[in-house]
């Protein structure tokens, strides 16, 4: 299976998906060590005058909210860029697309 209709963008969901995870699981957490380490120039006497970097950003529960609402319709998204796109690259005929779509939002509980 080849694909590759608009050059796997599909992929790249999987990324925005994570990240958006990420975000929700570490909204207004404190930094770990090695983020702390990670963020590159910032050194402990910037912390020191600047606690608050020492932490995640912070989101509104209505923002957290409207992400976590996100995540299912990025899902249902990319499995309908997938699915058109191995139609329309000759992969799939229109019946094993209607199939394999249906399979595949079942499988993501879409």
């Amino acid at each position: 299976m080849s694909g590759g209709h608009w050059d796997y963008i599909q992929y790249r969901f999987t990324d925005v998906i994570e990240d958006i995870e990420k975000l929700i699981k570490q909204n207004g957490k404190l930094k770990t060590n090695e983020e702390l380490k990670d963020s590159g120039w910032k050194d402990v006497d910037w912390y020191e005058k600047y606690p608050e970097d020492k932490y995640h950003y912070k989101f509104t529960p209505d923002i957290i909210k409207e992400f976590k609402e996100a995540i299912p319709i990025i899902k249902k998204s990319q499995v309908y860029i997938q699915r058109i796109d191995w139609l329309l690259s000759g992969d799939d005929g229109e019946q094993t697309f209607l199939e394999r779509l249906g399979q595949d939002l079942k499988k993501e509980g879409l």
